[in-house]
């Protein structure tokens, strides 16, 4: 009688994992699409501004253009959490994000630069939604358990990986061939197709009235008011600050380490250590308290930076770029994992694209910062954000155990 009766719940459960299972990899699919067309956008344009004969710092602006609107990503993100069908505002975000960057790509090299930035500006908006508003839709996917949440968060960190790796590899490699505007048009093309990927997800009912949903300011007000998002908001701006600089080190550094161009193997290595974090969290996910995680983890990316100039020799130096990005995947699915189990139902869209969206801003200060303070001692932005990040999994640590 166990034995069959087990036999039959099996039947039953077997079905739904599997239809779970294939939901999840499209939502792989359609989230690798789209988040790469982002990712690979300011390679793609800066490339193409160059190959237009445009100055350097033209070419800056326009990139600057696609990154600087995440920042304004959260004021239209509302939308998400009110919409009926929040699939289709993505899809939208997504389908006009690529249909603006294509635009500007065809326009760049046959007017005034100002067109095709007003046009990057604007597809720069729907930034957030492809990479946080992507991430909002994955709980209702993963299924109800815990580790099903985790080993899902795991796989969204892969796609983010290998957003981020691809996209700008695929520019660069295409660019190198048929030329910086196919690249370009390329991207805009993995956009608009990722737009459908988007549409055929599961669809996720709305938990609560549109007349709930609060604006973003209040939004940001009530991550700050819990103690787990504003933890978790803090040590993600402060990680994204630090982890910044190691590109900037990788190109200070590598000449004495044997050759200017290794500098691209250090950061390729990087790479590798994030999609190998990816794998680990997909066959072993996170256990514990998110957030608690977050703090924990955040001291592991510290001790991580750490390591990264503690150790001398270009193999070495290598390794440890690989273990500084396993332990910044490991946070980020930490992350995931914290946004998901806290963030109200009346406002998960918007939790995830503000954490997502100051995260990008932070990113971006933390590789200007390291930029100028690279020039003076090559070890010192590396060490000063060691120790910021340290001070700040030490403070989460000692505030959540406070608030007990």
């Amino acid at each position: 009688m166990n034995s069959a009766s087990t036999e039959s719940a099996e039947e039953v459960a077997d079905p739904a994992e599997k239809g779970r299972g294939w939901a999840l990899a499209r939502y792989v699919a359609a989230s690798t699409l789209v988040r790469s067309a982002d990712g690979g956008a300011v390679v793609a344009i800066v490339l193409l501004a160059q190959a237009s004969g445009l100055p350097g710092w033209v070419s800056g602006l326009l990139g600057a253009s696609i990154t600087a609107p995440h920042l304004l990503g959260p004021f239209i993100a509302r939308r998400l959490d009110t919409a009926r069908d929040g699939r289709k505002v993505i899809a939208l975000a997504a389908l006009v994000h690529g249909v603006l960057l294509g635009a500007a790509g065809l326009l760049l090299p046959v007017t005034w630069a100002a067109v095709p930035a007003v046009l990057l500006i604007v597809s720069g908006l729907f930034g957030p939604m492809l990479t946080g508003g992507v991430s909002s839709r994955l709980p209702s996917i993963a299924g109800p358990s815990q580790r099903s949440q985790r080993r899902a968060q795991g796989w969204d960190v892969a796609s983010y990986g290998l957003s981020g790796t691809l996209g700008p590899a695929a520019v660069a490699w295409i660019a190198a061939g048929p030329g910086p505007l196919t690249a370009t048009l390329a991207l805009a093309a993995a956009a608009i197709a990722g737009a459908g990927g988007v549409l055929i997800l599961p669809r996720q009912d709305p938990q609560v009235a549109a007349a709930d949903v609060p604006s973003p300011g209040r939004t940001l007000l009530v991550i700050w008011r819990s103690g787990p998002l504003r933890r978790t908001l803090s040590l993600t701006v402060v990680v994204a600050f630090a982890v910044a600089v190691l590109p900037i080190y990788a190109v200070a550094v590598a000449p004495s380490l044997g050759s200017a161009a290794l500098a691209g193997t250090l950061v390729a290595g990087y790479g590798v250590g994030s999609l190998t974090g990816s794998a680990v969290l997909m066959a072993w996910p996170l256990r514990g308290e998110s957030d608690r995680l977050t703090a924990v983890l955040a001291l592991v990316v510290a001790a991580s930076l750490a390591v990264v100039l503690m150790v001398p020799g270009f193999v070495s130096v290598l390794v440890s770029f690989g273990i500084a990005g396993i332990a910044n995947s490991l946070f980020f699915a930490a992350t995931l994992a914290a946004r998901s189990e806290h963030a109200p139902a009346e406002a998960r869209g918007q939790v995830f694209i503000w954490v997502g969206a100051l995260k990008i801003a932070a990113g971006s200060a933390g590789t200007a910062v390291a930029g100028a303070l690279i020039t003076g001692i090559v070890w010192l932005p590396v060490a000063l954000v060691a120790g910021l990040t340290a001070l700040a999994g030490l403070v989460s640590t000692a505030e959540r155990v406070r608030s007990r």
